[in-house]
């Protein structure tokens, strides 16, 4: 039997979405515990879920989510002082974190938390696959059908058609002329 709090709370988050963002394209789902800051800087797609207990921060800088964009659980999307664009049909899987913004570091008289931020953009194409667990910094854009492994933490742009993993993340395939070979990237002890 299904719970009707849940629903009526589940429709009053995607009402305050649809009321405060910047504008929303179409059907979005938005699940308990998700928090949005900065609804006004945020542009949300055609069918667009929002697991659990994710993050959305945007009062410093936009979040673009094209259509069909699956957000897992526990993701956290900060623009800092930078932007976030996602394309159409992307997949994010739990425990992710982007964040387009960094903060400064490079005085030694001030300690680090009172530095600027710097801001930058993370731009993911189309029909791409975030694996759970990964880190994508500032200025990085992932080409259009790419996939990036768990875990990986992605520090420079992505080609097209790439599937990359490993801390930084590298390129462990090409999804459009390599087959179904596989590059080994780390040695194997006999």
């Amino acid at each position: 039997m299904r719970n009707p709090f849940k629903d009526t709370f589940r429709l009053l988050r995607e009402l305050r979405t649809r009321i405060f963002a910047k504008k929303v394209y179409g059907r979005i789902t938005i699940e308990a515990g998700v928090t949005i800051s900065g609804y006004e800087n945020i542009v949300f797609g055609e069918n667009v879920t929002i697991g659990k207990h994710s993050q959305l921060y945007a009062k410093s800088g936009p979040i673009r989510l094209g259509d069909n964009v699956s957000i897992g659980r526990n993701v956290t999307l900060g623009a800092g002082a930078g932007e976030i664009v996602i394309g159409n049909n992307v997949l994010i899987a739990q425990n992710v974190v982007m964040r387009a913004g960094d903060h400064g570091f490079s005085r030694l008289d001030i300690p680090i938390r009172e530095q600027a931020t710097v801001g930058g953009v993370i731009h993911i194409g189309n029909d791409c696959w975030i694996g759970a667990n990964s880190v994508i910094t500032r200025n990085v854009a992932i080409g259009n059908h790419s996939v990036i492994g768990a875990g990986s933490v992605v520090t420079k742009d992505v080609a097209p058609y790439s599937v990359v993993a490993g801390n930084p993340a590298k390129l462990i395939r090409d999804r459009k002329h390599g087959g179904e070979k596989w590059q080994i990237i780390l040695p194997i002890a006999i």
